[in-house]
Formats: C-alpha cells, structure tokens, sequence
C-alpha cells in the first residue's frame, strides 16, 4: 500500500481519480456493483471531460446504431462515449461491448465505469482499478461485502505485464474505519475457499451421463473410481457419502430411461445419448418429454413452448415479478392455464415463486415474437438488449433439445410448431413472416417491410421486379434475394 496525492480535491473521490489518471494519459477500469451504478458513474465523470474527439464521436455513432433501433440505452452510452467515458455491463449487446473493449485496447476511449463482469478473463491495458463499491445488495442480507476473490479479480486488472510495468489498485473508502475494514478484508485478508461444482446436482447428473454415454466409465467400480478421483472427492473426504450421492444419480438416471444396466455394466439409452449429446440437464430433458407426453391434453400455442422452456434450470435467472405487477401477470397466468405443460404449484408450495417468474419471462419473450422492439422490452421489462440476446440463446439451444426429443420420441404434428417458435424467437417475428425470413439478409425489419408492400412469400418475390424491390430493401438486398430465388436479377 502507499499513498496517492492528487491535485484534485473535489467531493468526488472517483472524478478526481479519474482525472488524475487522465494527466497521466493512462487507463482506468471503474468498478461498482449495478447496472445502473455503472450507467450513472460514466454520466457523472463524462459531464466533467470538457475535451471531445473526432474517434469518440465515431464509436459513439457505431454504439448508436448496433440495433436498428436505439435503446434509452444504446442513447445514453453513445452521449457518453463522445466524452470519451464509457459504461460496460451485461446488459449491454454483445457488439457494443466488443466496440468498447477494442477502442480500450487500442487506447481510443480511456475510462469504462462498469460491473465486476469485465474483471473475468479480459487482458485490457488498465493502469488503475478504481474498485468504487466494496458492497452489494444480496437478498435477506442488505448491503454486503463483496468476495475477496471478487475484490481480487478486480484489483488484478490493474497494471496487465503485457501494457504496464506495474499498476494500481484502488478501493474508495468514505471514513477512515471503512478504509481500515477494506485493507484488513481485502489487502491483508485471505481469499474464500473453492468449491467443487461437482457437488451441484445438475452438473453431476449431467457429468454422470455423458462420462457413460462415451463409454469412458462402465462399471459401478470405474464409476466411484473416477470420481473419487476429482477435486470434489478430495474436499468431501466422506467416501461412503460420496458413494451414496453417486448411487442416487445413476439410479434416478436408469428411472428416467436414460441409462440401463447390462449385467454390471451401465449403458446410455439412444435418447440418454442425444441427452448427453445435447448437454443440457437430465432433469430439463426428463421434464420436456413427460410434458410432449401431454400435449394431447393441452391447447399448443407458442407460449406452450416457451414457457416450458423459461421454466427450466438453464434459463435462470429468470425476471421477477414485481409487486406491483404480481395481478397482473397471474391473471395472465391464470389467461394461459389451458396451453401450458408446466402445471401451476400451489401458491403456498416454494416452487410457486419459481414458477410465477418463469411465466413473466415467457410472456416477455411472446412479446419479442410479436415484434415488439429493444426499447418496449427495456421499458416494460427492465430487460437490457444484452440480456435479451443472452436469453434467446438459451431460449434457442433449450427449443433446439425439445425438438430433437420430439423427433426421438415420434411427435411430428407437433415437431413443426416447435421449430416454427423456435425460428420465430430467432428473429422475433410474427408467424406471417416465416416464408420471407428464410432469404438470406432478411430480418425481421426487411420482411415487415416487404409485407407490408404485399411481398408476402417467395413466389410473391419472384413476380416483383428488381428495381420495386429496391426502393424497399435497397438495390444490393433486393439483388441478392432475386438471385436466391433463382432468378438473375
């Protein structure tokens, strides 16, 4: 530890850091513990930056213009980059994260505010880590200290070998007893234990298949062999237990189909091997195809199938129901009852909550295939674009696994309703735009605005002139999909 004077003596610890930083001509990462915390820091420190530059104004443009149409979001990162301040957190689209950690690398942009998110496995040149927030909310706990593992992620973004012979490190402090607690938690403390994942149940279920799916383990012996092999063994130390949990795990695997015993030998079943091909939890796939048992009994709409995939372990966290909305989406619960697989639990059953929060992200996604854009999502959902495109690819890989279930377990009627939800959360389209959506280069803005101009399908494009489609999607798209339709254009 030493001491760092600084010219600045505002009432703004982190501005002034900041500015110092930039006298330097040095690089700053500013870590606090939200979203919004990282939005409003990088507000706060542009508005202070009274120089502008002809680069930041360029990012700020792409930053823009990642989505065809701005978020608040996208807005208020964009006014902040043209003072060269940047915010950085999941909530963000991939593309615009990748804009900002290029323009940090190459030096264009200097300082990100942003959630210890960055502090996993990036390489950027930060000469400081300014670590603003010590402490996080946490349910039933308040306001918490953060790991020290956390702490040290962060701290050890500062000062990478391949940019800075050394860097620093600093955590603000408002009194002189919270700066005495951060260094004996964080400078002089030791870090937490690590703890095997091995010991979580879904991915020892899901390690179990795939480890006899390969034939890499047979036998009871190679099974417990192996394992006590592991990092987990070695911190269980109880090997009866160890034994015990692994029994359990191969029995309920053998009760779900997905394993059978051959004299002393486990085998995976054909479906217990596209199962361990498809790498999701035997428990989601095991519910999946109990609930394609009873679509029979069900009215199957595209919520059906999303909903049975936002209510899965994959798909976590999923959106809280808030207060003020919980009459609300229960009477749209209450709306869906007859099109849904997962039955409701009780009210008074712990799963209820679990469930309840599972709709509403099934009722947001329902909203995205209705073509509702970034911005509706963000204000009625609180769901940034980042965490959209998150979603929608599990969303995808999960729809992906219940169609490849369907077709093992013969449902064709309804194999195509799931793959047409599938390509309709893809896009997030209406139903109607399926037949264009299948040209290269067409998205769902372009096939709105084909539709609209009763360009409805294929056949409706070959009849259309090139130079009609043009003034619709432009001239180099309107002669790229003339050629897929085998005409030249």
């Amino acid at each position: 530890m030493r001491t760092i004077n600084l010219q600045y003596k505002s009432d703004e610890p982190v501005i002034d850091l900041v500015k110092d930083t930039l006298d330097k001509n040095k690089q700053a990462l500013v870590f606090v513990n939200s979203k919004r915390s990282a939005e409003k820091c990088a507000e706060d420190i542009s508005r202070t930056l009274k120089k502008s530059d002809a680069a930041w104004t360029d990012l700020a443009d792409k930053i823009l213009h990642t989505l065809p149409k701005p978020t608040q979001q996208c807005s208020r990162l964009a006014a902040c980059c043209k003072k060269g301040a940047v915010f950085h957190h999941a909530g963000l689209h991939p593309q615009q994260k990748d804009i900002i950690e290029e323009a940090f690398r190459k030096g264009v942009i200097k300082i990100i505010c942003c959630t210890p998110t960055l502090a996993a496995g990036l390489d950027l040149p930060a000469f400081r880590a300014i670590i603003r927030d010590v402490k996080r909310y946490a349910e039933y706990k308040g306001m918490s200290y953060i790991p020290v593992l956390e702490y040290l992620q962060m701290a050890g973004r500062a000062g990478r070998p391949k940019f800075d012979t050394y860097g620093e490190a600093i955590a603000i402090a408002s009194t002189e007893s919270e700066a005495t607690a951060i260094t004996d938690k964080y400078v002089n403390g030791e870090p937490e234990e690590i703890y095997s994942k091995l010991a979580v149940e879904p991915v020892l279920r899901t390690y179990v298949l795939s480890l006899i799916s390969s034939e890499i383990i047979q036998t009871a012996d190679e099974i417990k062999e192996f394992f006590h092999t592991t990092f987990w063994a070695h911190q269980f130390k109880e090997v009866n237990k160890l034994n015990v949990i692994i029994a359990i795990v191969l029995e309920t695997l053998i009760k779900w189909e997905f394993l059978h015993k051959i004299d002393e030998k486990y085998a995976a079943t054909l479906i217990g091997k596209r199962v361990a091909q498809l790498y999701v939890d035997p428990f989601t796939a095991h519910t999946f195809i109990e609930a394609l048992k009873q679509t029979n009994v069900t009215t199957l709409k595209p919520i059906t199938w999303i909903q049975l995939v936002t209510n899965t372990l994959e798909m976590r966290p999923p959106l809280r129901v808030k207060q003020k909305e919980y009459d609300e989406i229960t009477q749209k619960m209450v709306a869906e009852t007859g099109a849904l697989l997962y039955k409701e639990p009780s009210m008074f059953e712990p799963e209820y909550e679990d469930y309840l929060n599972s709709f509403k992200t099934a009722v947001m996604l329902c909203d995205w295939i209705e073509e509702k854009d970034e911005e509706y999502l963000l204000q009625t959902y609180d769901v940034r674009p980042g965490e959209m495109h998150v979603k929608l690819k599990t969303a995808d890989w999960l729809m992906y696994a219940l169609s490849e279930l369907a077709t093992l377990l013969h449902q064709q009627p309804i194999l195509k309703e799931i793959v047409k939800t599938r390509i309709r959360l893809q896009y997030g389209a209406k139903e109607e735009l399926l037949a264009l959506l299948k040209l290269e280069g067409i998205g769902r803005v372009r096939a709105r605005k084909l539709f609209h101009n009763k360009i409805k399908d294929l056949g409706d494009v070959r009849k259309e002139s090139v130079e009609q489609l043009a003034l619709i999607v432009g001239k180099s798209v309107a002669e790229n999909i003339k050629r897929q339709v085998g005409q030249n254009p």
